[in-house]
């Protein structure tokens, strides 16, 4: 958030913001470094609280973070002016060198 001023819970696009591609600290390896940290956070919280059981919603929860980052990238392509080049040249969504 510190990087990205334009971080938010919701997918808008707001052009009269001044949108731009953010192409600095984590986001020069990964598309969307705040996903991976919230990822992180729900299934670390299960196991931090010796939860199995609440690996069932961290999971569900992670699972849904994916399939956000995909409908994100296809809004992003679509909205904002560079995207389409930074996502060709920061090909990895989540994980570094593997997606």
């Amino acid at each position: 958030m510190a990087v990205n001023r334009y971080f938010s819970k919701v997918v808008r696009i707001q052009h009269e913001r001044g949108y731009h591609v953010v192409q600095s600290s984590p986001y020069r390896f990964v598309r969307h470094p705040g996903y991976v940290g919230a990822i992180i956070q729900n299934l670390s919280t299960a196991v931090i609280l010796g939860s199995w059981w609440g690996m069932i919603p961290a999971a569900v929860a992670s699972a849904l973070m994916i399939l956000r980052t995909g409908l994100e990238d296809r809004t992003l392509q679509n909205e904002i002016e560079g995207y389409e080049a930074y996502s060709g040249h920061i090909r990895f969504r989540l994980i570094p060198e593997i997606w």
